[in-house]
């Protein structure tokens, strides 16, 4: 090489280091600007990223395109270093910013350092993947983000190792991306961390895990976090060997730059090269602001440690090494800082004027709006005082214009004039805005909807065989698999067994292990799994094999799964079926039915729950067609029920939302849904044996739940309702029934009082008469409807006792 040729060489690398440290400053700044604003009560809330600006800006030199982050809410110099985070989009997110244009990360859902890039675009269709470098949507849940990562890794195995998905150039590279996985040090004491490492041990996925270690969680010492103080110590036993596979396990100073940029260097080769996992311990973080603005560390560290904390400053130790090699003068590097600081100082106060104006813009109108009132309604003292309080406000929130706005009606009621009108109107078109702003994107509303799914009815031959019901879904399974290259499964029992009730028998023999998958007994990162494929266009079926053991991922299927497109305001999806089965079997364990705890906290998840596997089958194919997540709810008690098998496999659907009237009636409605509606119905002869004409109807899915009206509708011809289910009471009936008579108005058409029929308020007994004594039996359906009727007509329906 040329002496030219190396001065030039010199010359980019010097310049990369200042850019770094530039960058680093911008960070730090970043951090104490945003703790200010905070403090001075334009923000409600700050946490922020200092004292790990250097390891993740080591960590970004090897993010490449196409490669996921899966992190925590200290990651903004990493968004920043990748490109994928301004100052003004930091603080934009910080003041809660409405606009995805503003704050691309979650429109201001979000507090800040919650950072996701957009996967989908308006029309819902997934961009190109491999041409960004990606981030999936932080949550604050602590080690939340690592079942997730699981996932993402996977799905570079499934790419690389699936040869009908080698035209999916979208998502991937061959398989070639990395899932950057980030971690506070305390956090690893979570178990689904434990889970996390032992399951990417098992897959051999390439993901690097960076655990940023500070001493502390918020103000408890790792002494009571960690056994032996040291995570990489604890998980040695983790670390692959010459003849086992397992972990790669780095420690790293944060402080210490050169060694920092070859730990990830090697860290990414790894991962990206050969597939297996690695840990980057990364050690002597500081943490200069402490955990948040909600207080300060001062009160849990002592002075020995502050001091240490000052000296160890990663900028300040990079600042030092710079100057010790020579690249640049001290009152250079002070330049620079300054530069920095002047750059996010000027960026801040864009973004807040971004924030501020269309906010006053409002505040001007209603001024203006009140000054009309006060015109045409001068006794009113009210408004007055309304004008003078919005006035006084000089950083205005939306709260502040409509309150003030609502009060001014309030003081108006009983009074009429055009003014008012007009304030009535703007209001109603705020109430549309703000609808959009904080409200939408709970489910998809995008031409892919699975909402948008029509009815296709199951079609049967002259002479249509009678199967167990299971056989009905594995065949269903079949066409899917056959249909979808990018459809898998994956569970306890899944693979080799093909499920525990053979629903899946013969599939991993045709599609291959990759496809249909064993995993071991780790529900949540089952889901994990799920979550971090569906992001990448794969579409999986995470098996939870039964509906009481979802407890061990609903953490995730609630904060994570059901509140992904609202909390990127429709930036990102995860179209990922559960696949469970549940009620009536035998036990506390294995019989159950706790929907209501389900359905209260998926809200973002259709919840199915079929009578038989005919209709679970229709709806994993409903699903597929789709994007949003599912949770199907098998019947258990129907794989060998016998059910005619369709011709049309893999091609007829349900609607979502929709329920079924399967027997019409005069007297009294019937609803319910699953297994219990498969009891309900058996008691059909006893009702008409009584001369009680009962109209029964399924309801098919919980979640959506009757969207056309259909059981209003019913309800209007009997005036007298049952719900009927094996929840505990007030659990899915007690949602059932405020559906119908509070939000469709069923209350108008009562002529006697809407009951409810439970299951006792314990978990089962075991056994039949466990099952009789503790849910729903037939006598109590016959029983309870008849009871409502000889309350209504007690001459032609004499007391039973």
């Amino acid at each position: 090489m040329s002496k030219q040729a190396t001065k030039e060489k010199k010359t980019k690398k010097t310049d990369n280091i200042l850019n770094d440290y530039k960058l680093v400053c911008k960070s730090r700044e970043m951090s104490l600007l945003g703790r200010k604003e905070v403090l001075t009560g334009k923000a409600k809330f700050g946490i922020f990223g200092d004292g790990k600006e250097l390891p993740q800006l080591a960590l970004s030199k090897h993010f490449k395109d196409g490669d996921f982050r899966s992190g925590y809410y200290r990651d903004q110099t990493i968004m920043m270093a990748i490109g994928k985070l301004t100052v003004e989009q930091f603080f934009a997110q910080l003041y809660a910013n409405p606009d995805t244009e503003k704050d691309p990360n979650s429109g201001g859902r979000q507090m800040n350092a919650h950072f996701a890039t957009r996967l989908i675009d308006e029309e819902g269709n997934w961009v190109d993947q491999t041409a960004q470098k990606n981030t999936s949507a932080d949550m604050s849940p602590t080690a939340g983000q690592m079942a997730r990562l699981l996932g993402l890794a996977q799905a570079s195995k499934v790419y690389r190792e699936n040869d009908l998905l080698s035209d999916w150039k979208q998502f991937s590279k061959n398989g070639n991306e990395v899932a950057w996985g980030t971690i506070g040090d305390a956090s690893t004491s979570e178990g689904i961390f434990w889970e996390t490492i032992n399951a990417a041990g098992v897959l051999q996925v390439p993901m690097v895990i960076s655990v940023w270690d500070d001493g502390y969680g918020i103000s408890v010492s790792k002494k009571y976090q960690t056994t032996k103080e040291s995570i990489s110590s604890v998980l040695r036993g983790f670390k692959r060997t010459k003849k086992q596979p397992g972990f790669e396990i780095m420690n790293v100073k944060a402080w210490d730059y050169q060694a920092l940029l070859d730990a990830y260097a090697e860290a990414s080769k790894i991962a990206r090269e050969e597939h297996v996992p690695v840990l980057v311990h990364v050690e002597e973080v500081t943490q200069p602001q402490g955990h948040s603005t909600s207080g300060s560390h001062e009160r849990y560290k002592d002075e020995e440690r502050l001091n240490w904390e000052e000296e160890y400053c990663c900028i300040n130790q990079f600042r030092k090494w710079i100057e010790k090699e020579n690249l640049l003068k001290a009152d250079e590097l002070d330049r620079i800082e300054e530069e920095a600081k002047k750059e996010v100082r000027e960026a801040q106060k864009k973004a807040w004027q971004e924030y501020q104006d269309p906010i006053k813009q409002q505040k001007d109108e209603m001024m203006a709006l009140i000054d009309s009132l006060i015109s045409n309604h001068s006794d009113v003292e009210k408004l007055e005082e309304l004008k003078k309080g919005l006035k006084r406000k000089n950083n205005v929130i939306r709260k502040d214009v409509i309150s003030a706005g609502r009060q001014a009606l309030f003081a108006l009621r009983g009074k009429d004039s055009g003014s008012k009108s007009d304030l009535i109107k703007w209001l109603d078109h705020q109430q549309e805005e703000n609808q959009q702003r904080f409200n939408s994107n709970l489910i998809s509303d995008t031409p892919n909807s699975p909402l948008n799914v029509e009815e296709v009815a199951p079609a049967y031959p002259d002479e249509a065989k009678q199967v167990d019901g299971r056989v009905v879904l594995r065949d269903n399974f079949d066409k899917i698999f056959d249909k979808y290259p990018n459809a898998l499964v994956f569970g306890e029992d899944v693979g080799q067994l093909g499920d525990v009730n053979l629903g899946l028998e013969g599939m991993q023999e045709k599609y291959g292990e990759l496809r249909v998958s064993d995993t071991g007994i780790r529900e949540a990162t089952i889901l994990g799994q799920g979550i971090g494929m569906s992001l990448r266009g794969l579409r999986p079926i995470a098996e939870i094999q039964y509906l009481d053991y979802l407890l061990y991922c609903f953490q995730g299927l609630s904060d994570d799964v059901a509140t992904v497109r609202y909390r990127t305001s429709g930036g990102q999806a995860y179209p990922l079926i559960v696949r469970t089965r549940g009620h009536r079997l035998e036990g506390i364990w294995h019989s159950g039915s706790p929907m209501g705890m389900i359905i209260n906290g998926v809200r973002g998840v259709h919840v199915c729950v079929p009578r038989n596997l005919t209709h679970a089958a229709g709806f994993y194919n409903t699903m597929f067609q789709g994007d949003d997540p599912a949770l199907i709810v098998e019947p258990l008690n129907a794989y060998r029920l016998k059910e005619k098998l369709p011709e049309n496999l893999g091609e007829f659907t349900l609607p979502l939302g929709i329920p079924e009237v399967v027997q019409e009636g005069e007297d009294i409605t019937v609803v319910s849904y699953g297994s219990t509606f498969n009891l309900v119905q058996s008691v059909l002869p006893q009702f008409e044996e009584a001369g009680i004409s009962v109209e029964l109807i399924d309801v098919r899915t919980l979640l959506p739940f009757d969207r056309n009206g259909m059981i209003l509708e019913s309800l209007k011809k009997t005036n007298r309702i049952l719900f009927v289910d094996e929840d505990v009471p007030g659990g899915a009936t007690g949602y059932m029934m405020q559906q119908v008579i509070d939000e469709q108005g069923g209350y108008r058409y009562l002529d006697s009082e809407a009951k409810c029929l439970t299951s006792q308020p314990h978990r089962p007994a075991y056994a039949t008469d466990g099952d009789y004594f503790s849910k729903p039996n037939a006598e109590d359906i016959f029983e309870a409807v008849y009871e409502i009727m000889h309350e209504a007509n007690p001459g032609n329906y004499p007391a039973i006792r």
